[in-house]
């Protein structure tokens, strides 16, 4: 319940007191998000409820983060009807999924005296009872719990299934909680297996099969001594160390699973919660973490790129600077004339990286007498974590690169500003976040975000943590969220504001030149800001107009210090996924677009409704299964990019990383210096596309080379000097479209229901690719005569 200590209104209440009958048999599952906890448990409580005289129900908390967050299932099932629409404080049996978590929440006390415990753990018996905190000993030991564990997760990988340890770990239930017999539950697992995943594919089908089958064999019991030996405890993670009290006794607590239990005061009065947040979270839940091997390494940063959680990340330095580095810390000379006699190094957040792998696959340097073995390898995260986790703090202290001298316009240049957007709870491998994390690199010091709702808000917006970050200076992006309809709206009236407010500080700064000096007035009022350099040299001068301004005691003096920051040009992006842009916003960013404004647009185009289970949208291509697209979308994607180019005044551009990371940078460095609207379309590959995020970089590499999602920049600018606007920076297509569909199990799955259907609208697919190819060619390269200003003549 509330405890509300500021208006005393809320009620005390016995935590113990407990409603239910005795014959209610409660459970508790505790899974890591996207494990498949969740899933198994709703196909649990239905093989329950239908396959036995139980009444059953089934009750699910998790937050908004898009994996790899905690999950709690919360199952009862009885003789009688189940009426207890809260959650379950004592349960007889209790299931944890995921070992980190016994150092961070309070698992155990969900147990009830006697209870049976399930622990995925991949230590034999007896070392995991050595492993556990004291804590967690003292509890087993004071409520005679039964301890079982197994090793589900090398048994989900042994069967091809990753880290989805949810099948194994449902057989061990149903096999300890002995509700149905042990042949007929593991017949009635597999029955909900093939209707749960039988339209992804037999394959999927038969790894299912080959979990539930291999799993009874590693479950075994620990032996509880009669006394507690640990000498570790369960403590606060050392990232909290030096923070706010905010942050130590609110975040703190929320990360802790300990919500519910704070009073009212603990709350913000005014509602605002600090950013920079998810670098203290530290959810730990890679299995394995890239390693650097400097001596292969050729200084790309493509990994520092692609990485969705901006958990890997470069910079440079003098050596001095390593003096004191810890033990074992590895660095190399940095191949650049511009910054001779530097190191250069490379560093992971071994806490904060999903162990995605997607910097390995994008690798290009191999050892020449060992090709399997890349400048950066996977390697099991465990035995290296204190280690890694002290090399990290250290290199987070070495100086970021003056962003005034970096080649802003190559992919390794980038690479070296530092990311304002880390550490979010996106999927692992994630296909959009590279793109937010390179917008931030860019201009994030300066930038405003509005972002639709969708899986970009809810990874961006979630509390109570936020990936959005300040550099030392204390700047960062502004960001927002709405509505899902409003966005480009919103967008456009925050430009209008920050327009009226930069107008505003121009205006008074020349009226109050006199005072402030002509000089100084004149040079912030003529300042260069098509760099960095430029703008660096502008905030060094309006920190001297705020010297000036601080003692003149005049409101137009007050008026203008507090504008004076705006004087800075500010970057307007508005950001969303596909189902906003071509769908339910899409009126609203064709007004935005057609006003002419100075905003942006990124989309972030995954082809689904990503955030809310993957249903079909306008950007669904021909051929792919989504709900409400049961039997393959029939209609071809809306070109929105040709829509909002035929207005011949919008900047362009539709984007790849995976396939051609230069031409994605050049892009959003080019819709950024755009004075105008401008639309970058950034393919974003999916768990909805259903094949390994690992491999994501490869598949867009495939979207792009079949023609299915050909890369391009249309820019106004060019045909103002009689130039044609459309530049094609991707080839014709040279492989098949079959190349890229047939490794998604969103086109795969139609084949194995209709395959006749499926072989059809393939063929319309690879038709449409052709005709769609053809156009922009002829688009790039008009015949003589016509206006290059339009694509429409």
């Amino acid at each position: 319940g509330i405890l509300d200590d500021v208006t005393g209104t809320s009620l005390a209440y016995d935590a113990d007191f407990d409603l239910e009958a005795n014959d209610v048999r409660r459970c508790v599952f505790v899974g890591l998000g996207a494990d498949g906890t969740v899933g198994a448990n709703k196909n649990s409580i239905k093989i329950i409820g239908e396959q036995t005289s139980n009444y059953a129900q089934g009750y699910f908390v998790y937050d908004s983060k898009k994996s790899g967050s905690m999950t709690i299932s919360h199952l009862r099932f009885g003789p009688r009807p189940i009426r207890a629409p809260y959650l379950i404080r004592r349960a007889e049996f209790v299931a944890c999924s995921e070992l980190s978590f016994v150092g961070r929440f309070d698992v155990l006390g969900y147990a009830a005296p006697g209870a049976t415990v399930l622990l995925n753990s991949p230590y034999a018996p007896e070392e995991t009872w050595r492993k556990l905190p004291r804590e967690w000993q003292e509890a087993l030991v004071a409520k005679k719990l039964r301890l079982f564990v197994i090793n589900a997760t090398q048994v989900a990988q042994t069967c091809g299934m990753g880290r989805r340890t949810n099948t194994v770990l449902q057989t061990c239930f149903f096999a300890l909680s002995g509700v149905l017999p042990q042949d007929e539950a593991i017949a009635q697992i597999k029955k909900a297996i093939t209707k749960t995943y039988g339209r992804k594919g037999e394959q999927i089908v038969k790894m299912n099969f080959a979990a539930v089958d291999a799993a009874l064999a590693g479950l075994h019991e620990v032996a509880i001594p009669a006394a507690v030996d640990a000498d570790a405890r369960v403590t606060p993670p050392p990232s909290f160390a030096g923070e706010t009290d905010f942050v130590q006794k609110v975040t703190a607590r929320l990360l802790a699973n300990q919500g519910d239990l704070m009073p009212v005061s603990a709350m913000p009065i005014d509602g605002c919660w600090p950013t920079s947040t998810a670098r203290v979270e530290k959810r730990n839940i890679a299995l394995e973490v890239p390693a650097w091997d400097p001596a292969i390494c050729i200084q790309c940063n493509k990994c520092v790129l692609v990485c969705p959680h901006a958990a890997i990340r470069a910079k440079f330095c003098p050596p001095e600077q390593f003096a004191g580095a810890p033990e074992g810390y590895v660095t190399a000379p940095f191949r650049s004339n511009e910054f001779p006699g530097q190191r250069y190094t490379l560093q992971v957040a071994p806490e904060d990286c999903t162990g995605c792998s997607l910097c390995v696959q994008v690798c290009p340097a191999k050892d020449k007498t060992n090709p399997r073995h890349k400048a950066i390898d996977m390697v099991p995260q465990p035995p290296r974590l204190d280690k890694d986790r002290a090399h990290w703090d250290f290199f987070l202290e070495l100086p970021e690169p003056d962003r005034t001298r970096l080649d802003v316009t190559s992919v390794k240049g980038t690479q070296f500003m530092q990311p304002l957007f880390e550490f979010s709870g996106a999927c692992a491998g994630c296909g959009e976040t590279p793109y937010l994390k390179l917008l931030t690199q860019l201009v994030g010091d300066r930038l405003l975000i509005t972002n639709a709702t969708g899986c970009s808000s809810i990874y961006g917006g979630n509390l109570p943590t936020t990936p959005y970050c300040a550099n030392k200076d204390g700047r960062g992006p502004t960001w927002a969220n709405s509505l899902f309809e409003d966005n480009a709206e919103f967008g456009l009236g925050l430009h209008f504001a920050v327009e009226q407010r930069t107008k505003t500080g121009r205006e008074l700064l020349q009226h109050l030149a006199g005072r402030i000096g002509p000089d100084l007035a004149q040079a912030i009022l003529q300042a260069d800001q098509s760099t960095e350099a430029g703008i660096a040299m502008l905030r060094a001068k309006i920190e001297q107009l705020k010297a000036i301004l601080r003692p003149l005691d005049t409101a137009e003096a007050r008026r203008l210090l507090a504008v004076a920051d705006d004087l800075v040009k500010k970057s307007v992006w508005i950001v969303g996924g596909d189902g906003w842009a071509y769908d339910i916003g899409y009126g609203g960013l064709d007004h935005v677009l057609a006003s002419g404004a100075n905003v942006k647009v990124l989309v972030l185009d995954t082809e689904v409704y990503s955030n809310t289970g993957g249903q079909s949208s306008k950007a669904t291509p021909i051929g792919a299964v989504a709900k409400f697209a049961a039997g393959g979308k029939e209609i071809a994607k809306k070109d929105l990019a040709l829509i909002a180019m035929q207005y011949g005044h919008v900047y362009v551009a539709r984007v790849a990383f995976g396939a051609k990371d230069g031409q994605t940078v050049l892009a959003m460095r080019e819709a950024e210096a755009y004075r105008g609207p401008a639309l970058v379309l950034a393919y974003s590959h999916c768990i909805a596309h259903g094949f390994p995020l690992h491999l994501g970089a490869e598949q867009q590499k495939l979207a792009v080379d079949s023609g299915y999602w050909p890369l391009f920049r249309y820019d106004p600018r060019l045909a103002a000097k009689g130039e044609i606007p459309l530049r094609l920076d991707s080839p014709a297509p040279k492989i098949g479209l079959d190349k890229f569909m047939s490794n998604e199990t969103r086109f795969g799955m139609l084949r194995n229901v209709a395959p006749a259907r499926a072989d059809e609208l393939a063929a319309r697919a690879q038709d449409h690719v052709r005709r769609h190819y053809a156009l922009y060619q002829h688009l790039a390269a008009p015949a003589a005569g016509s206006n290059p200003g339009h694509p429409s003549s």
